[in-house]
């Protein structure tokens, strides 16, 4: 079906230093907004000719791209009219023959796929010769040998409980699960995310299922008010504790957690509350493993991945994709179209971008300046195949949501496609964690530099959308430490009591930063926020999935969530603060999009204080002092206390009074008027507008 070629050889048009601009294409917006990647247009508009070029030549005259990415319909296993129909490429075979339970495991002729030319085997079955459940492999011959082979669009892979061998099931069920939300259309303003793993979503010491999630842990997101939900490691992963991220089986949802109508399920009712779902998509790798993954599919080590010393991944284990086979692209197009439609996914988070973007990977690189984006290190296939999946995707569904795991900064990431960038509607801002982390192990609170910390906060390309977030399952994984664990460390375990524990200066900080570092990260966001399960109301300890090291356990791959509803220990007051400001900043409109005024900051006080549209927010992160009278010159009104994380049912020291409206003072300052405020230490308060 596909002769592979590379249509610049070399990525030339990355790499040329003798490029001259097409006279007839206008520059490019991201380079008209950005003087400063004047000198780099070469590669800017290389990459986008690269892009327009191989668009053109997969999808032809007579069809666009998401027609072309429909692998899915055509390879893989089918139910048909008068029975079965499975093809599969596989252009280095001999021989190829369908065994499972249906043959007893055995190779015969009457299961023997026929070559049916370029690359491409079929087999067509009739109504009897398999049926729902039937568990089934390939048996893959080659010159020089064989092998059992799970079918690379297989949808259903199931894992045996005694062997752990895993192999693919006939999925045809009589009732196939319908969906009762026709049309969804997520709500982006803003964007507000619940970073979730269905797995470790349970309070039990196991595997939580997408049953037990839908039932359990969506009304919680519901309530809360997130309207996103970004699902961790449903793509088949043979290692439970690679948190999904060294995927076997593309196509295939996760079975540890139940049914494809199960999940299915989970997000129809997820939609039917508001709430989007999208998905952790990993192209940037795949698993090693070669019975249950791609790795010698077809006895060739480049079938879907780089030969030679391209092949394996220096740093993860894994096998890169070699993303200029036409092969490839029709491959990995389709499973994002796949997921689209099948399980009507309102997106992807695409995970590991950076190591695709660059030939090193990312690895040891500083990415100081825009000279490293640009110094012949892009991996220019890379870039196209993800600029076409943002094309297909949002060809598929226009309202679909794509985020980018990217952190070197590369610009264009978050930019339209035909303005010069990659097309993504999101990328992730992953230096904010690393900068709270930095400043909390490194600085006491008393040396915090307010201004600083809004400026690492707001520093970003403003024509690209970001999801700001404190942490995230990075941040939780054992070996590292959450937020509220680097604040209050071991007093967690005897002070978090309402009842007996008392309290330390240790845990009153805690809960004071915690919800002060959220406040300021979730106000300042241009695109969205995100919040890892749990981590709202200050989940203990660590995520470390069953293992040898600790004796296969999965005391610390599930979630506590009686912590949080237990109204005699503290974790409820994080948990009560978190949604009242999910809810303020959900109710403002289009709070993502307004300025954001800085009104003062005065490093002796440690004090900040900026404005979106009708809210002023007011920080105090002086640890030893509080304020009174504390004047602020802000536009003439008055102003009424709407969120304080001072307040006593979030486990404050409620030494203000919200229900007074304030009113300003006239001033010496043209158009300003005197606020006057007490600011309680370690304290943060947002304020309305009202008059």
């Amino acid at each position: 079906m596909f002769k592979t070629r590379r249509l610049f050889k070399n990525n030339k048009y990355l790499r040329s230093s003798t490029f001259e601009k097409d006279k007839q294409m206008k520059t490019l917006p991201i380079i008209v907004n950005d003087s400063y990647l004047q000198a780099y247009e070469p590669a800017i508009v290389g990459r986008y000719k690269y892009f327009l070029e191989k668009e053109k030549q997969l999808t032809g005259a007579n069809k666009n791209l998401a027609e072309f990415a429909s692998g899915h319909l055509y390879f893989g296993l089918h139910r048909t009219t008068h029975g079965w129909v499975f093809r599969e490429y596989a252009p280095n075979a001999t021989e190829i023959y369908l065994i499972g339970d249906f043959n007893n495991w055995q190779q015969g002729p009457e299961y023997r796929l026929q070559h049916i030319g370029n690359g491409n085997w079929e087999i067509q079955l009739p109504a009897h010769a398999m049926r729902h459940g039937d568990l089934y492999k390939l048996m893959m011959h080659w010159h020089g040998g064989f092998g059992e082979r799970i079918p690379a669009y297989a949808t259903r892979v199931v894992q045996d409980d005694f062997t752990k061998i895993f192999s693919a099931q006939v999925w045809s069920p009589e009732k196939a699960y319908q969906f009762k939300t026709k049309k969804f259309k997520p709500n982006c303003s803003p964007l507000l995310i619940y970073e979730a793993h269905v797995g470790m979503a349970g309070e039990r010491e196991g595997i939580s299922t997408y049953v037990e999630f839908r039932q359990n842990v969506l009304p919680r997101i519901a309530q809360d008010g997130y309207n996103c939900i970004q699902l961790m490691a449903i793509q088949e992963h043979p290692y439970y504790g690679s948190f999904g991220y060294h995927v076997s089986n593309f196509f295939a949802a996760s079975s540890r957690f139940g049914t494809p109508e199960e999940l299915k399920e989970l997000i129809d009712e997820a939609h039917s509350m508001g709430i989007a779902v999208i998905m952790d998509m990993v192209h940037s790798h795949s698993v090693k493993n070669t019975k249950e993954g791609l790795a010698l599919f077809d006895g060739t080590p480049y079938l879907y991945f780089h030969s030679a010393a391209r092949r394996e991944h220096p740093a993860w284990d894994s096998l890169n994709f070699d993303y200029g086979k036409d092969s490839v692209i029709h491959f990995l197009l389709s499973n994002c179209k796949f997921w689209l439609e099948e399980y009507k996914f309102d997106g992807f988070r695409f995970d590991g971008v950076t190591s695709m973007l660059y030939l090193s990977h990312g690895l040891n690189e500083d990415f100081n300046g825009y000279d490293s984006y640009y110094n012949g290190n892009q991996d220019g296939d890379a870039i196209c195949y993800l600029t076409l999946a943002n094309r297909v995707i949002h060809q598929v569904n226009r309202h679909a949501i794509t985020i980018a795991e990217e952190m070197s900064g590369m610009p264009g990431m978050a930019t339209g496609i035909d303005d010069g960038g990659i097309g993504f509607d999101y990328r992730l801002a992953m230096g904010i964690p690393d900068f709270w982390i930095k400043l909390i192990k490194e600085e006491q609170d008393r040396y915090w530099r307010v201004g600083h910390i809004l400026w690492e906060l707001t520093n970003r390309r403003r024509e690209e959308k970001m999801i700001s977030y404190v942490e995230s399952h990075d941040q939780a994984l054992v070996g590292d430490k959450t937020i509220i664990f680097r604040l209050i460390d071991a007093d967690m375990y005897g002070y978090m009591s309402k009842l007996t524990g008392g309290t330390t200066l240790m845990v009153d900080r805690g809960l004071a930063l915690h919800k002060m570092i959220r406040l300021i990260t979730a106000s300042t966001i241009n695109g969205g926020y995100l919040n890892f399960m749990g981590n709202e109301f200050g989940h203990p300890e660590w995520i470390d999935f069953p293992r040898e090291g600790n004796g296969w356990s999965y005391k610390h791959a599930r979630r506590q969530w009686h912590l949080v509803d237990d109204k005699n220990l503290k974790y409820h007051w994080l948990g009560d603060f978190d949604r009242e400001m999910i809810e303020l900043i959900k109710d403002e409109k289009n709070f993502q999009d307004s300025d954001i005024q800085h009104i003062w900051d005065k490093q002796d006080d440690q004090v900040l204080v900026f404005q979106r549209n009708d809210l002023l927010f007011v920080f105090n992160f002086n640890p030893m002092q509080s304020f009174a009278d504390y004047g602020i010159l802000v536009k003439k009104g008055q102003y009424k206390a709407v969120l304080n994380t001072d307040s006593s049912s979030f486990g404050g020291f409620g030494l203000t009074d919200d229900s007074i409206t304030h009113k300003t003072f006239k001033s010496d300052v043209p158009d300003k008027e005197w606020l006057r405020l007490y600011l309680p230490s370690r304290s943060a308060v947002v304020l309305r507008k009202v008059k």
